[in-house]
């Protein structure tokens, strides 16, 4: 897995690339209550506000950490947003990234460095 500062977790499944949040910006943000996810199929580029979460303490944008099309959206976060709480780097993803060159992923930082950057 990869990470953003933006404290966004990446991870490579076959051509995919699987994007969620850390259970750090989980627990930043307390209970999730409504995810604003995005249509599949879209465009999007780096650095683009793709998702909106919404907890009881704020709401918070998840923005494309690459450019590429979202392919699939966890549609279980609809009906149980809180997902993302309980299981923020499994059950809790929000989208799939069909992105031109997956070795950009590899710009991110490993698990070491965002536990440094959180530290």
């Amino acid at each position: 897995m990869k990470y953003t500062e933006e404290h966004e977790w990446l991870r490579v499944e076959e051509d995919l690339v699987v994007v969620g949040i850390t259970e750090h910006a989980s627990e930043q943000l307390g209970d999730i209550v409504f995810v604003e996810l995005p249509e599949e199929g879209k465009t999007v580029t780096k650095d683009e506000e793709v998702v909106v979460i919404e907890s009881v303490k704020a709401a918070s944008d998840i923005l494309a950490p690459l450019d590429g099309e979202i392919v699939e959206v966890n549609e279980a976060l609809t009906d149980n947003p809180a997902l993302v709480n309980e299981d923020p780097q499994g059950d809790g993803w929000i989208f799939k990234l069909k992105v031109e060159d997956l070795a950009a992923v590899d710009d991110y930082m490993d698990e070491k460095e965002y536990k440094d950057l959180i530290g």
